[in-house]
């Protein structure tokens, strides 16, 4: 009964130790007036996901380093924009919706893990 016990804990702290932590953490903004965007991540959380009903107009990021690593102009309702090649760190998005901008900020935890597929 012991070695039953110990096996599951043990199980359970290296499940815990070593899984994976989640690619980004997004911080919606809370504000009413925000809610005609939809922001969100997808369930594996390395692509943001934007929709509106009115068009977007322009989508930029800034780094902690107040870098623009996501700049582009564009006149869509329906977005999908991978987080991949953002760099690890605070990123603030804002999202131009004439005449309105909605800011929210997405936090890059980690690399993507890259896969990789031996002969």
């Amino acid at each position: 009964m012991k070695t039953l016990l110990l096996a599951l804990s043990l199980s359970f702290f290296t499940n815990f130790i070593f899984s994976q932590t989640e690619f980004a953490r997004i911080e919606k903004n809370s504000n009413i007036q925000a809610n005609i965007l939809f922001h969100d991540l997808n369930k594996s959380k390395d692509t943001l996901l934007l929709k509106s009903e009115s068009e977007i107009l322009h989508i930029y990021s800034i780094n902690s380093d107040y870098k623009r690593e996501i700049d582009v102009y564009l006149g869509e309702t329906d977005l999908q924009i991978p987080l991949s090649k953002l760099t690890k760190g605070k990123h603030v998005m804002v999202v131009d919706l004439n005449p309105k901008k909605i800011i929210f900020v997405i936090y890059i935890n980690d690399n993507l893990p890259v896969a990789s597929i031996e002969n």
